[in-house]
């Protein structure tokens, strides 16, 4: 079993110049991958971008995607691999690019993955690597700052390596970004509520969670299991409530 680059698409948060969204595409383009999608670009100009990626990528940034907001970017992608030159315990990353990307062989049969790039100035935030399930670094000597271009082409190597290699299993189709986001925000309402994470922050000890449903790699039917226990547990706090109310 190979790789399916068709599934694999690279995503440029809020690049700052033009020039890189070109260099970005032609890398991609080296590496077999042909969907390429821009977020909120700070500096929108065609042709510095068309400079960079030449005549040989030209067709793919005629056909890149362009959205306002990284989540809905992500929203259709069952599988997001986000990259960050920042690591530290709540930053658990994979700096073994070979083994990642073998591990999403088997994802890539029948699900959508994003490889998710941030900024050049700071990269993505926590709360941008939070819709990701799972963080790559790129192992580098003393300076750690690479340009986007060269990331981007380091990374889709990688994955273009795995698609010569063969991989011992299928992993089924997993829930979409969409669907998971709204998972994640019913679980933390429900959690709230019935004090099991702290209301002050709830996004501190929603990390945990998300850390270990995607690895677990949640299937469609089984995010709709875990909002309808959800829904149950509300309503029956609600019950218990009413009841609570009731004159003896």
């Amino acid at each position: 079993m190979r790789i399916n680059l068709d599934h694999i698409a690279v995503v440029l948060h809020r690049p700052r110049y033009p020039e890189n969204i070109g260099g970005a595409a032609r890398a991609a383009l080296n590496m077999g991958i042909r969907r390429l999608i821009v977020v909120d670009p700070e500096d929108w100009d065609l042709t510095r971008i068309l400079k960079l990626a030449t005549h040989f990528a030209a067709g793919l940034v005629e056909n890149m995607e362009v959205h306002a907001d990284l989540q809905t970017a992500l929203a259709p992608f069952q599988y997001i691999v986000g990259t960050t030159a920042r690591v530290g315990s709540h930053r658990p990353t994979h700096s073994d690019l070979e083994k990642l990307a073998e591990s999403l062989i088997p994802i890539s049969q029948e699900n959508l993955i994003a490889l998710v790039f941030g900024p050049e100035n700071w990269g993505l935030t926590n709360e941008e690597l939070r819709l990701c399930d799972t963080i790559a670094t790129i192992p580098t000597a003393d300076f750690a700052s690479l340009n986007v271009a060269q990331a981007v082409i380091i990374l889709c190597y990688a994955v273009f390596c795995a698609s010569r290699e063969a991989a011992p299993r299928q992993a089924p189709r997993l829930a979409t970004r969409h669907e998971l986001e709204a998972m994640y925000g019913q679980l933390k309402e429900t959690f709230v509520n019935i004090n099991f994470i702290n209301a002050e922050n709830p996004d501190y000890w929603m990390q945990y969670i998300r850390r270990f449903f995607s690895r677990v790699g949640m299937r469609a039917r089984e995010v709709r299991m875990i909002r309808g226990i959800c829904r149950q547990i509300e309503w029956y706090g609600s019950r218990r409530k009413d009841k609570s109310k009731t004159p003896k």
